[in-house]
């Protein structure tokens, strides 16, 4: 089969939502300034720094004085003396991790379902001990490991590669149909030589040439800014975001194949970006969630691609490691294309 010309109905389609993309200032700022402000935001809230000090608070008894003034010895504890109520209250609002009561035994208010609460009952116990004279049986040596790969910022910038490949190619392709559908504009194209599929592809096509821009946009500033590193290959993370792409313009044009005003294609994206925004690891790790939903979870275009992506970002994984989602990937665009080209309509 002969290559397209430049003259063709796609590449001319293809050329002109380009042009269009970049003469709104707003679509430009979605698809690249928003996620560059919550790289940013996010990176630097999160920026490699010293672990805040365990809040602690001391009942005021006999012994309180001689409890704060352990506690103030260790140099990641901060420690204040409050009566029984406001200790309670200082616990349950999580102005303090732990409540420390003097007596025999000492006992030790804390919420065991709060992580911090369960570390400072270990660190204040240890410093508590090691002042009444423990002395560990064993001696031991710490070696201290920090480096890009395992921080929050390096978790982060995968799942947001993924999130601005779903919202900017779902909501470009599917929102430019329907406008172009609302305002009339699809009749007109009826009328010429064009096919379904061409129309239907400048869209795919459009957004395949902005992905080099957003990816280079996103990766030079996790690596200038904040060090994110990229241990594996960069043409297989950019064919990871290729496929991902695919996937999500063609779940785009799928959910525009029929709608007929903004409104309502805006209520379908919602519905399929929220859950997969909610699930698919962007902002924390799906591990959170039941394992009766893993499937679920697993099965979600999103999930792959960030699961994929961080493979390859901080484990440098190869190809073989990621074809699970690869194929998922291409599997979500080749049918999601092939619905999309049987329901749609001009009108």
């Amino acid at each position: 089969m002969s290559k397209p010309s430049v003259s063709s109905p796609l590449w001319r389609l293809t050329a002109a939502r380009v042009q269009l993309f970049f003469r709104e200032p707003a679509v430009v700022f979605w698809t690249l300034g928003f996620p560059i402000v919550l790289t940013v935001a996010f990176g630097v809230a999160f920026r490699s720094r010293p672990p805040d000090p365990i809040a602690a608070a001391v009942e005021v008894g006999a012994g309180a004085d001689a409890l704060r003034a352990a506690l103030a010895s260790a140099p990641d504890v901060t420690v204040s003396i409050l009566s029984p109520a406001e200790a309670r209250a200082a616990l349950r609002v999580g102005r303090v991790a732990i409540v420390v009561r003097h007596g025999n035994p000492r006992t030790y208010a804390f919420d065991p379902t709060r992580p911090e609460s369960r570390l400072a009952r270990a660190v204040i116990d240890d410093v508590l001990q090691r002042a009444d004279g423990r002395r560990d049986p064993a001696a031991v040596a710490e070696v201290r490991i920090t480096e890009p790969g395992a921080r929050y910022v390096d978790f982060l910038v995968p799942g947001l590669i993924g999130f601005n490949l779903m919202v900017a190619s779902m909501w470009v392709v599917a929102f430019g149909i329907v406008e172009n559908r609302q305002k009339n504009q699809l009749k007109r194209l009826m009328a010429t030589p064009m096919k379904r599929s061409q129309f239907l592809l400048s869209f795919v096509a459009m957004r395949m040439l902005l992905i080099a821009l957003e990816l280079a946009v996103l990766l030079a500033l996790a690596r200038l800014v904040f060090e994110v590193p990229l241990r594996g290959s960069l043409w297989l993370l950019v064919a990871i975001s290729v496929l991902g792409a695919l996937a999500f313009s063609g779940i785009g044009l799928l959910l525009a194949a029929r709608a007929r005003t903004t409104q309502t294609v805006s209520g379908l994206i919602n519905a399929v970006t929220i859950p997969m925004w909610l699930l698919g690891g962007v902002f924390f790790s799906r591990s959170q969630f039941p394992d009766a939903v893993q499937p679920v979870i697993t099965a979600l275009p999103l999930t792959a691609v960030n699961d994929a992506l961080r493979a390859v970002m901080n484990e440098g994984a190869g190809p073989s490691a990621v074809a699970p989602q690869a194929i998922l990937l291409a599997a979500f665009a080749v049918l999601s294309f092939g619905a999309a080209l049987k329901l749609f309509r001009w009108s």
